[in-house]
């Protein structure tokens, strides 16, 4: 999957603009990465397209800590970083943005192979949004 198939993908599942859709994947991608070990977010990135993986390694530093924030605070920061309105349109945009990232890791329900170590990495509350995203919650 390139980066143009993967926005247009996540513009259609989060009913937005192309535009739009690069915010939207941009600000998932640094919460998601930054609560995931450096290892892991590596492990992430390898397999992503080139473009895709620069902007999944953007701001990125390697001695971070990991973020252990919940979904409320993912949907809140996420809202924040792309001026959604609510927590239901944070979570429409995530879940739009997790479907398309399974996908591209070749796991289309979000349990198998490198989708399945950041599954083992989540909270149980950002879990049951990754399965969802997966048809599986």
């Amino acid at each position: 999957m390139n980066e143009k198939s993967f926005v247009r993908e996540v513009a259609e599942r989060a009913g937005c603009e192309e535009r739009r859709a690069e915010t939207l994947i941009f600000a998932v991608f640094q919460e998601l990465r930054d609560r995931l070990t450096p290892k892991e977010a590596d492990d992430v990135a390898a397999q992503l397209p080139a473009s895709l993986k620069m902007l999944w390694l953007s701001f990125d530093r390697p001695e971070r800590k990991v973020r252990r924030i919940h979904e409320a605070q993912f949907l809140e920061e996420v809202a924040r970083m792309t001026g959604l309105g609510n927590h239901h349109s944070a979570e429409r945009a995530v879940i739009a943005v997790f479907t398309v990232l399974q996908e591209a890791l070749g796991s289309p329900g979000g349990t198998q192979g490198e989708a399945w170590h950041v599954l083992s990495q989540l909270p149980a509350d950002l879990k049951r949004l990754w399965l969802s995203a997966g048809g599986e919650a």
